[in-house]
């Protein structure tokens, strides 16, 4: 709505530079589905992606006619990198969110990652870092002469990869020098000398050279850029290799023959006009006319005659609308938004080949189903047996035919051979080659040029690597083919640039074992709301990496995984895979069930390195609908418990005996076994699946660098994150030293049963180790708040990884230099048979608070995952509700969101009102104040209210009833949660933080959740200045499917 405004005065101030307000005159503009409309037409919601998609239609419409593979757009400008796939037909999505704000509307999927030319390069604890945080326009990069950091763009000019002779003079204070060589290899030489001091610190004999430095960071940029690149292709069961990298944007070309050399892809496009083919692509755009509209049926034979009836009438709108637009040439689109039901996952499908002997539907649009299925296989691996589909919405979408006119096709050269205008020297990981220079000018058709080369364009440069060939089109455009090469040999001593290579592949696997989890899996929590995590684990069980999935599961898998090791020890064989979810197994709570496979590699005895995923089972048994009981005070009370139980013996799974330990009852009075055995036993097969793919892609890894250069580089990776932490904790101490005489930091927290949670901290300011003793914090309880060991060690890394301020791997090196004493049989370390479901929701979230009270980093956020769960014998819901995040020195709290140990997204209310007896009837920001006042004031709480239109059991488990949210430095606390129940005679009834209740017809549950404490004295007023904005940072605002499955998988 705001963007509405601004575009209308935009356009209004446009027409008024032209005679007569170009009355008369069609003006067009580019949406974000690829579509032209007419300006009248123009809509804020649509204009967003306007730009990029330009350049989607572009690489699709002229890339099409030069292959019949599929294509991958790799659009590099100066911010950013846009990645899409093309594959004869556009990818739409219809939900996104840009800078936060989320729009429903149809669009290109289109996947922006924080890597550009002007991205910023770090040496930290060392890794070799790229982005996210941008130079951008003004100051840009160093060689842009105005004070700016080291960049990508830098990066390629000390290789030699971009000729300032060739650049306009339009740099500098006044906007009229060329590039500035000197000052990028001053900067330069000043990193290297950092870089070089650390590398001798650490035993390092190899120094580096200016250039292998700029090499680095431009290899882990590549990297950076491969990685979504994976996730459009391999993560949805796609083949990388199969496809043609379509390369455009200014700077594209000088890293498309890295990056498709690196997916294994033998083909790259680059358009004569890849340097502006965004605009180029609107004029190949048609003129888009859609209507929409929704449905909610199922499909069935019946309904068919219904579908064509609408499916007509739409068209019947979008034909009219383009006819009054003057096109003749017509093309209509059907679609249905089709989805099983039951479940959350809608495609939008249109119609495979009709067939006469059908129904009506069949016969005039062709099968729907048919095109369901086959996407439903290729994106999740299976389809489901016996389940209804149901139609979401029907949607037209018409193309008004432009008459683009044909390119004009060069003249065909004379000899293959073309003569080079000058050579220059650059930098490749083979070495310096004195190269040919190219103007693609004077290059004719059929011309190839044999790298290493450099093609200049008048709009972007073009690096031909070694072992590539580049040809000229008949149209002018260049077809770069890619030849293996021979890979650069990588022995087991620790390179800095290797190092944050293998940093990226170790995520990736983690990443994509998680793609793999959410398409294979069938229940809600693990395929929608994406309560899991996967991660990848060294041969000793310790934590090598794991995607940005759910942080109270990171620590705590570590934990399982080194539990097998000691209770199975050499046991194991390949085929072998694990399920265990019990506490004293390392588990979080029962519902939480991990799957852990051995990877065995060739001939090698034992397991070289273990990888696991850890799901939310919406219900394991127990004695509440969910298994996560309010009141329980025995762990058999919680669902069925497993220490370490082959679920898979010899590649065989044992499903007999996974049947007869879930649906048998625990023993405690009043529990049951699973209620809904079928989506646990399709979520167990998705987990074994998603190992399954780790396992492949960790051999992958050893086949191309050999076990020993791989476990060589988990331990360095291990090692760098403990180096991190080790600076961390010397910078804090020399603070705390400074500020209070010591470096001993005390400070308790307490639950709202007035269990103490208690942590001293004493810190070595020279070596950079730390003792972490929760000595003093409550013995265990009788109720469910008991957190395993395992939990404390979650948040602990967590508040560790929050703390070092920037990106480092998150994996068992967090805790290398810290010694953790935990009281036995405390509400931290409980004994066997004690109850541990709100351990897990809970006091996880306290142990966080407790932590980065200690350290005085922030104040509290709202301390509480609020969790309710509603159900009968038959079904189960469960959610958790966000709360205010706490402010910090130099932020306000953030409103409304998920903090800390969850990341989880709620429900859509459309979907819980349709699958269960629920309505919705409020779900706001509360409006009572509930953040702290202060400096930064705290965030605000929810309100959420839900109608039950049948009889069902209501569970509430949750924190911060009773104590505030603390504030910090002066800051004033945030008020606490309430839960209320509301009968139909308007009486309302408290229902305290933790209970189990059968509601009615018509009762109405009022829940608000705690604010985030404030943090500074309220009475002084927030300076703007002083608060961080992503916009003063430059940093990129990512988008696109891959990014909206990350992002709801991180925490906030």
């Amino acid at each position: 709505a705001n963007l509405i405004f601004f575009l209308i005065k935009t356009i209004f101030s446009f027409k008024s530079g032209f005679d007569k307000e170009l009355a008369g005159v069609d003006i067009l503009f580019m949406q974000s589905d690829g579509g032209l409309v007419r300006m009248e037409n123009f809509r804020g919601a649509r204009a967003i992606l306007s730009g990029p998609a330009g350049g989607v239609v572009g690489y699709a419409q002229t890339g099409a006619r030069e292959t019949d593979a599929p294509l991958i757009g790799f659009d590099m400008g100066g911010t950013s990198t846009d990645v899409s796939r093309y594959a004869g037909t556009y990818e739409h999505v219809i939900e996104s969110t840009t800078a936060g704000v989320t729009i429903q509307a149809p669009q290109l999927d289109i996947n922006t990652v924080a890597a550009g030319g002007g991205s910023m390069l770090f040496f930290r604890s060392g890794l070799f870092v790229v982005g996210p945080e941008s130079a951008g326009a003004h100051p840009g990069p160093a060689c842009y002469k105005k004070g700016g950091p080291l960049t990508v763009t830098d990066a390629n000019l000390i290789l030699g990869r971009l000729l300032p002779e060739y650049f306009p003079k339009i740099f500098g204070p006044k906007e009229n020098e060329a590039l500035d060589f000197t000052v990028t290899k001053e900067k330069f030489e000043q990193m290297r000398a950092v870089i070089n001091e650390y590398l001798r610190g650490g035993g390092g004999e190899k120094q580096l050279t200016v250039e292998d430095v700029a090499l680095g960071f431009i290899r882990v940029a590549n990297e950076a850029m491969c990685r979504p690149i994976r996730a459009l292709t391999q993560a949805r069961g796609l083949d990388t290799s199969q496809h043609v990298l379509a390369c455009f944007g200014g700077a594209g070309g000088q890293h498309a023959c890295s990056i498709a050399r690196e997916l294994g892809i033998n083909k790259v496009l680059v358009h004569k006009y890849a340097g502006i083919l965004s605009a180029y692509g609107m004029a190949l755009a048609d003129v888009v006319q859609e209507t929409q509209e929704p449905c909610g049926l199922p499909f069935t034979v019946e309904n068919a005659a219904f579908f064509k009836t609408r499916l007509d009438a739409l068209a019947a709108q979008c034909t009219t609308s383009l006819q009054t637009q003057g096109f003749q040439k017509i093309e209509l689109e059907p679609f249905l938004h089709l989805r099983y039901d039951g479940t959350d996952c809608a495609l939008m499908c249109s119609p495979a080949g009709t067939t006469s002997k059908a129904d009506i539907l069949h016969a005039s649009y062709g099968d729907f189903v048919a095109t369901f299925l086959q996407r439903y296989r290729t994106e999740f691996g299976f389809v489901l047996q016996n389940r209804a589909i149901v139609v979401d919405d029907i949607r037209v979408r018409g193309l008004g035919k432009n008459n683009t006119p044909p390119e004009v096709e060069v003249e065909t050269a004379a000899t293959v051979t073309p003569q080079p205008t000058g050579s220059t020297r650059i930098y490749f990981e083979q070495g310096a080659f004195e190269s040919p220079i190219y103007l693609t000018s004077q290059l004719l058709a059929g011309s190839k040029v044999t790298g290493p080369a450099i093609l200049i364009d008048q709009l972007s440069t073009i690096l031909v690597e070694p072992d590539c060939v580049a040809e000229v089109t008949k149209y002018g455009d260049l077809v770069i083919n890619i030849h293996s090469g021979k890979r650069t040999v990588v022995d087991c001593k620790l390179d800095a640039i290797q190092l944050s290579i293998f940093s990226h592949r170790f995520m990736s696997i983690a990443e994509q074992m998680g793609r793999v989890l959410q398409r294979t899996s069938i229940s809600t929590n693990i395929k929608e709301r994406l309560d899991f995590s996967c991660a990848l684990f060294g041969p000793d069980g310790g934590l090598v990496s794991n995607a940005p999935h759910i942080p109270v599961h990171l620590g705590a898998m570590q934990e399982t995984v080194q539990y097998q090791l000691k209770v199975r020890g050499d046991s194991l064989r390949n085929g072998d895979v694990i399920l265990s979810n019990h506490p004293q197994a390392g588990g979080s709570h029962l519902p939480d069930l991990t799957v852990i496979t051995p990877v065995f590699y060739r001939e090698q005895p034992k397991p070289v390195f273990f990888v696991a995923s850890r799901g939310h089972h919406a219900d394991i048994g127990g004695i509440t609908p969910g298994s996560m009981p309010p009141h329980s005070t025995a762990l058999n009370q919680e669902g069925a418990a497993f220490k370490s139980f082959l679920i898979v013996e010899g590649g065989v799974f044992q499903e007999k005996n996974i049947i007869e330990r879930l649906t048998t009852p625990t023993g405690a009075k009043g529990a049951t076994g699973t209620r809904n055995l079928p989506d646990n036993l399709s979520d167990l097969k998705a987990q074994i699946a998603a190992n399954h793919k780790g396992i492949q892609l960790v051999s992958e890894l050893i086949d191309s660098y050999g076990l020993d250069v791989v476990q060589a580089y988990m331990n360095y990776i291990q090692q760098n994150a403990e180096v991190a932490v080790r600076d961390m904790l010397k910078e804090i101490a020399q603070n705390v030293l400074k500020r209070n005489g010591t470096t001993t930091l005390e400070a308790v927290e307490y639950m709202d049963d007035g269990s103490p949670i208690k942590l001293r901290v004493e810190i070595d300011p020279e070596k950079g180790n730390a003792l972490c003793d929760f000595t003093g914090s409550g013995p265990e309880v009788w109720g469910n708040c008991n957190a395993p060991r395992a939990i404390t060690l979650s948040a602990l890394i967590y508040c560790l990884r929050c703390m070092v301020g920037h990106d480092v791997p998150l994996n068992q090196g967090c805790l290398a230099p810290i010694q953790v004493i935990v009281p036995k049989n405390s509400i931290l370390d409980p004994s066997e048979g004690a109850a541990v479901v709100g351990g897990n929701v809970l006091t996880s979230q306290r142990i966080v608070d407790t932590v980065l009270r200690t350290f005085s980093v922030c104040a509290a956020s709202c301390g509480c995952m609020n969790n309710i769960t509603i159900g009968d014998e038959e079904w189960g819901y469960y959610e958790t509700v966000a709360g205010g995040a706490g402010a910090g020195p130099t932020w306000h709290g953030a409103d409304g969101v998920h903090t800390h140990m969850t990341n989880t997204r709620i429900t859509d209310a459309e979907i819980m009102e349709l699958r269960y007896p629920i309505i919705l009837k409020r779900f706001c920001l509360r409006t009572d104040r509930s953040g702290g006042a202060g400096q930064f004031h705290g965030g605000e709480g929810v309100e959420r209210e839900l109608l039950f239109r049948k009889p069902v059991t209501l569970s509430i488990l949750t924190e911060r009833r009773t104590l505030q949210p603390y504030g910090l430095e002066g800051g004033q606390p945030a008020k606490p949660g309430l839960n209320l129940l509301r009968k139909p005679n308007g009486r309302v009834i408290s229902l305290g933080g933790k209970t189990c209740i059968d509601v009615e017809t018509g009762d109405l549950f009022m829940l608000k959740t705690p604010g985030g404490g404030g943090y500074g004295v309220p009475n002084e007023s927030a300076d703007d200045a002083k608060v961080i904005s992503q916009t003063e940072k430059h940093n990129l605002t990512e988008r696109g499917s891959v990014f909206e499955y990350r992002q709801a998988q991180e925490s906030a």
